[in-house]
């Protein structure tokens, strides 16, 4: 049985005003309400406070998913119904709530201003705290934890099929999964599982397309053009490109013995090499700067591992930067009111990510492929034109891995620039239900990089399925 937690506002505090929303700074009195909403069907969908509904639902034993739901607050200029974006992180272990909500598309930013490139003008947007254990979502059993994208898909559909029960005014929609980082392996599996789900008529949503930001779809992919890009855009000389090619010889290697702990390792290993080459180059903005290792939000789990803890804190401790994990345990908790008083927003992350480092240089070319040809769906692929970790040269590699017949007419096209205010900001190319957007002047988090343009592409990706 499935259950989701709703709180709904008694009375609340001082109230402040940003852009149309009213934003409660202190919560006053609230009403936790538990229903059975796989049971019954009949979850009311009105929102506690002005255009927003959030709840847990059990997806598993122990295994406490958080959602958050943003209504778009205008009328739409024509009577087409307004989509709903599912915002997925990465990490895995990065929260959607907290870092994807208030850094990158949410209505408003982490010092609570509006934020002009919000992705709320043109979507409702729902975010998910995935897999179990990042952000507000928690396990009361270690063995509860996810260790794969299949287990994260599953938990996922469960957390769907609840949540468009009992949002009923969102089954109609056009609906879109869209993600960052690991985020893209993650949204990749759960489209092809919704997808399944939804013909079989096992949830109801009108799921439309899938679009995969700077995903770790082919993790050597990456690897491997670490070195040629960095080379090329003078941050390695030869000596330095030699030696990161040949520490990624070897985690290839273990990749294709099946050795995928190893393969791990040997990932972190080459991230040391490449640092020590490149005088620290930042993985998620080649011309940024080095990311730092702070942790607030989430205590670093003893991983027994240190290649397994490097990675971490490169990838995962960024996302819970003092201030965020400030807003988030402080008054976005308080405001929530329904977060155990014994959960601390991202402090399972370290294990969230460590439960599933056996899975990381797993491909998942195979599905993406499946979407394409098998499916009606959009598949959308974008990447930031700075990004390191997951550059473009790996992922157009990976695409040209797809056994998808359009592939070849696919690249006899002509790519088409998209423009703001006669500067080109980006590209696009589009075959059958394929289309690859090569952002400019962004990296690794496009939408906090590059926000209009991120934005612009976000319509598009709307427009051309509605």
């Amino acid at each position: 049985m499935v259950m989701c937690y709703r709180m709904f506002n008694m009375a609340a505090g001082t109230l402040t005003w940003a852009k149309g929303w009213l934003w409660p700074v202190l919560v006053v009195g609230t009403c936790l309400v538990l229903c059975d909403c796989a049971a019954e069907r009949d979850c009311k969908p009105g929102p506690k406070v002005k255009n927003q509904d959030w709840g847990y639902v059990d997806v598993r034993p122990a295994a406490h998913m958080f959602w958050w739901l943003y209504y778009k607050t205008d009328k739409p200029a024509t009577s087409t119904p307004t989509p709903l974006i599912l915002w997925l992180q990465g990490g895995p272990g990065g929260s959607g709530t907290g870092f994807g909500n208030f850094q990158e598309i949410g209505p408003l930013d982490i010092s609570q201003q509006p934020r002009n490139t919000t992705w709320l003008s043109a979507a409702n947007l729902l975010f998910i705290d995935n897999p179990v254990g990042t952000g507000y979502s928690y396990v009361t059993n270690r063995n509860a934890y996810a260790t794969n994208v299949s287990m994260v898909a599953t938990d996922l559909v469960t957390l769907l099929k609840d949540f468009f029960s009992c949002k009923t005014d969102l089954q109609k929609v056009p609906f879109y999964i869209f993600c960052e980082s690991y985020g893209g392996k993650m949204s990749a599996a759960l489209a092809q599982m919704l997808n399944k789900a939804v013909k079989q008529g096992e949830v109801k949503c009108n799921l439309k397309g899938v679009a995969l930001g700077d995903s770790w779809i082919s993790a050597m992919d990456y690897v491997n053009t670490w070195g040629p890009y960095l080379k090329a855009t003078s941050l390695l000389d030869h000596v330095g490109l030699q030696a990161v090619q040949k520490s990624a010889e070897m985690a290839q290697a273990a990749v294709d013995q099946g050795r995928w702990k190893n393969a791990t390792e040997l990932w972190s290993r080459t991230e040391d090499v490449l640092e020590e080459f490149s005088n620290g180059v930042s993985f998620y903005n080649i011309l940024g700067d080095k990311v730092k290792f702070e942790v607030s939000g989430s205590k670093t789990p003893n991983f027994g591992n240190p290649a397994i803890e490097m990675l971490y804190r490169r990838h995962v401790s960024p996302l819970h930067a003092p201030s965020l994990a400030e807003l988030m345990n402080g008054p976005i908790k308080k405001y929530l009111g329904v977060i155990p008083e014994d959960v601390t927003w991202g402090a399972q992350s370290g294990e969230v990510f460590a439960m599933m480092a056996g899975d990381f240089m797993k491909p998942v070319i195979d599905i993406v492929d499946d979407l394409i040809q098998n499916t009606d769906l959009s598949v959308v692929v974008y990447n930031g034109q700075l990004d390191l970790i997951c550059n473009t040269i790996g992922t157009e590699a990976w695409v040209h891995r797809l056994k998808w017949p359009g592939l070849a007419q696919f690249d006899t096209k002509k790519w088409k620039p998209i423009t703001s205010k006669e500067k080109t900001v980006g590209f696009v190319k589009t075959e059958d239900n394929f289309s690859f957007y090569w952002i400019l002047d962004a990296g690794h988090m496009v939408p906090a990089d590059a926000g209009e343009t991120a934005l612009r592409m976000v319509t598009m990706v709307m427009g051309s399925q509605q």
